[in-house]
Formats: C-alpha cells, sequence, structure tokens
C-alpha cells in the first residue's frame, strides 16, 4: 500500500510572513499620512493620535473578543477574513474624503475596519506557525516577527517616496496601492495547508492563572514594551518634520525606516543566538537604551544625533513584546492560546494608549504657561512635540520596573532560552 506523501507547509509559512506583512502597512499606513492628512482637512494632533488609538483599542477587543471563536472554529475562516477587511478598510480609508461630509468619520470608520483585520493577525499568525509539524520552529518564529519589522520599512520607504514623487495629494492611490498585497494573500490562505490547533483538552484554563502576580507584572511589562515600541514610531515622521525641521522624506526613511530595520535586526539577532543569553536580562538592557533614546531624541537640538537616537531605539525595543511572550509562556506552558490572546491584547493597549498620550500632551501641553516660558525659542508646535515625546519616556521606565521584578521572581528557575515559542504579537 502506497505511503501518503507529507504535507510540505512552506506555503504556509510564507503566507504567515506576507500576513506579517500585511499588518505592518495596518499599523505604520496611518502615522506617515499625519502631515499630509493635517494640511489637507486642518485635524488636529489629538485627532490624528485618536486614530492610533482607535487602531490599537481595536486590536484589543479583537485578541479577546475571538480567542475563543478560533479554538472553536479553526484558524482558516478567520485568517482567510483578516486580509478581507485590510483590502476594505485601506479603501474607504481612500475614499473617505468623496464619500463623507465629514472626512474625519469616514477615517475611523475605515481604521476600525483595517484595525480589525490587525488584531485577527496579530492572534492568529503566530499559532499557525506554531502549529506547523517541524523541527525548525524556532527560524520560523524569528522570521515572523522580523517581517512586521520589514514590513514596517517596506511600508514608510515607498509610502514616503510615492508622496516626494507624486505629492502629498496623491495619498489615496497609495493607500489604494497597499491593498494589493492583503489581496494576494487572501486567496493564498484559501490553499495552504494549516496545522491543528492544540486540542481542548490540553489547554489550562484562564481563572487560575489570570491573578497571579506573575501574569499580572507580564501584562504590564507587554503594555508598556508596547506603548515604548509604537509611540515612538508613530510620531518619528511628524517629529522629525516639524519639530526638528527636517524634510519629511528624510525624516521618514532616516527615522522610521531605520527604526524599522533596526528593529528587524534586534529580532534576527536573537532568533540566531539567542540560545546563549537570558532573554530577561537582555530585554532590561534594551529597556534602559531605550530611555536614554526617548531622552535624547526629545532634548537634542542636533538632527543627526535625534535621528540616530530613533533609529537606535528600534533595536531597544525589539524583544519588549515577544520576549515578554516568550517568558510567560515559560512560567505558563500549558495556559494555551488565551495566553498570547490576553497578552497580546495588553501589548495592544500599550500601543493605543501611548501614542494617544503623546498626542494630548503634544496638543494640551503648549498652551500653559510653565511650559511657554521652558520653550523659548521654540514655537508650539515644536514644544509640543518635545513634550510629546518626553513624557513618552515613562513607557520604556515602566518596562524596565516590571522586567526587573519578572527576573528577580523567575531566579530560581532554570535560565531563560529561546527555544522557537513566540505565538502571539505583532
Amino acid at each position: 500500500m502506497p505511503s501518503t506523501p507529507a504535507i510540505s507547509y512552506k506555503s504556509t509559512a510564507a503566507a504567515c510572513y506576507v500576513g506579517n506583512f500585511v499588518q505592518a502597512t495596518v499599523i505604520n499606513l496611518t502615522p506617515i499620512l499625519f502631515i499630509p492628512l493635517r494640511e489637507a482637512f486642518g485635524f488636529s494632533y489629538e485627532q490624528l493620535g485618536f486614530l492610533i488609538f482607535i487602531n490599537f483599542f481595536t486590536q484589543v477587543l479583537v485578541d479577546i473578543g475571538f480567542s475563543t471563536l478560533v479554538d472553536k472554529y479553526g484558524f482558516r475562516p478567520f485568517v482567510v477574513a483578516a486580509h478581507a477587511l485590510t483590502v476594505i478598510g485601506f479603501a474607504l480609508f481612500a475614499a473617505a474624503p468623496r464619500l463623507f461630509a465629514d472626512p474625519y468619520t469616514g477615517f475611523v470608520i475605515a481604521t476600525i475596519i483595517f484595525s480589525g483585520s490587525g488584531g485577527l493577525l496579530e492572534l492568529l499568525l503566530s499559532p499557525i506557525v506554531n502549529a506547523i509539524p517541524t523541527d525548525e520552529k524556532a527560524a520560523a518564529m524569528s522570521v515572523l516577527h522580523s517581517f512586521y519589522a520589514w514590513g514596517q520599512v517596506t511600508v514608510v520607504l515607498l509610502t514616503t517616496l510615492f508622496l516626494y514623487v507624486f505629492g502629498r495629494s496623491a495619498w489615496p492611490i497609495m493607500v489604494l496601492l497597499w491593498t494589493l498585497p492583503a489581496a494576494f494573500n487572501f486567496f493564498f490562505f484559501l490553499r495552504v495547508p494549516l496545522g491543528p490547533a492544540i486540542p481542548e483538552e490540553h489547554r489550562q484554563g484562564m481563572r487560575r492563572l489570570i491573578l497571579q502576580p506573575f501574569f499580572v507584572v507580564a501584562f504590564l511589562a507587554i503594555l508598556m514594551g508596547g506603548a515604548a515600541e509604537i509611540s515612538i514610531s508613530q510620531w518619528t515622521s511628524a517629529f522629525m518634520e516639524k519639530a526638528m525641521s527636517l524634510p519629511k522624506v528624510l525624516g521618514d526613511i532616516a527615522g522610521m525606516c531605520m527604526f524599522g530595520f533596526a528593529l528587524g535586526v534586534g529580532r534576527l539577532l536573537y532568533g540566531v543566538y539567542g540560545k546563549k543569553v537570558n532573554v530577561n536580562q537582555v530585554m532590561i538592557a534594551g529597556a534602559l537604551g531605550a530611555v536614554v533614546c526617548y531622552l535624547v531624541v526629545a532634548l537634542s537640538n542636533n538632527s543627526l544625533l535625534s535621528l540616530l537616537a530613533a533609529a537606535a531605539c528600534g533595536f531597544m525595543v525589539s524583544l519588549l513584546w515577544p520576549g515578554t511572550l516568550v517568558i510567560t509562556a515559560e512560567r505558563f506552558p500549558l495556559a494555551g492560546a488565551w495566553l498570547f490572546a490576553i497578552l497580546a491584547a495588553g501589548g495592544d493597549i500599550g500601543a493605543s494608549l501611548g501614542p494617544w498620550l503623546m498626542s494630548v500632551v503634544t496638543e494640551q501641553a503648549p498652551r500653559l504657561p510653565l511650559f511657554q516660558a521652558l520653550g523659548a525659542g521654540l514655537s508650539a508646535e515644536q514644544l509640543g512635540l518635545r513634550l510629546g515625546m518626553l513624557v513618552g519616556t515613562i513607557f520604556p521606565l515602566g518596562a524596565v520596573l516590571c522586567l526587573s521584578w519578572m527576573y528577580r521572581a523567575n531566579r530560581p528557575a532554570a535560565a531563560l532560552r529561546w527555544k522557537g515559542a513566540l505565538p502571539g504579537g505583532e
């Protein structure tokens, strides 16, 4: 009797890599359009920051709300739907000025739609890769998480160059062009084989673990880590153009692109060499480095130094999100998918609150007499952006405190090592 040929999951891994690229477009496209939208429609920084808040808040709701449904119905219907939502959301975002009397209302609705896709991709892609029967999961997971960073670099670079060549008024065309990767992957995921999910009888329940001190601190750690990563990433473009008076194309390419590149390099390096070091210690050092980077960006008058600090921050924060998942998963190895959904929600909460808080400070602080006196020689806009970035320092500092507690709590245990278990995350 002939043997059944082994299933190849190479196409599955490739589809997940493209999916994480798509997620990078969902998260990083809007911030690049901050200044074009502000100039075209007169939006305040607070309104623009609220779009980022909506993006990540929607992802939080999806992370929590769909984890049980995914366990029940499987990966495929939800991962296919995620790509469809990306196409619909981007198309509506591009058409909002034509379809709505108040364009901002259209942008909000469109953001909710494509943010739902981002939440589903965040919830699904890593478990799908983790379910692939292979002995090389560590490499697959490393590549998966680095693809978010490579997607970020590509989105920033191509969008910035497109707007530079064709003008800022051409932004709707670029948004429509970014529907193409999601449309391609929609059909790709209809056909690729998917590995089995974890059986229900082997999953550990949520109620017994969620109130344990270690889990609570881990939730706060990923919240702070998400805020530290996304806040500087989302605001670098506007900060470099308006606070440092750099051309948009230079600020985006030298700032945001280098941030994404450093983020990807940090994750790939740890994927290769992580077995030799303690992930918790590396994360503490990275969070401390991020504190310094935030301070330099906020306080330096040297444009080159600020650009380098913004880029270096990508390397510093590269493990704060995925590393927290690794540590917590090893602490609670039988928790199941809900663990990663809750932690991903924590990261998204930080990623939504961080940029939004910075936008509020940017908009409101320059109106206060105390800050006006301190900001002599700066315009209100420049002063607000600097104060917003300075407030952002609390996020990596909070991560340092949480990670230090987790390290002390885990010291009696065996040293933590990268084992390729990186489910969830962005």
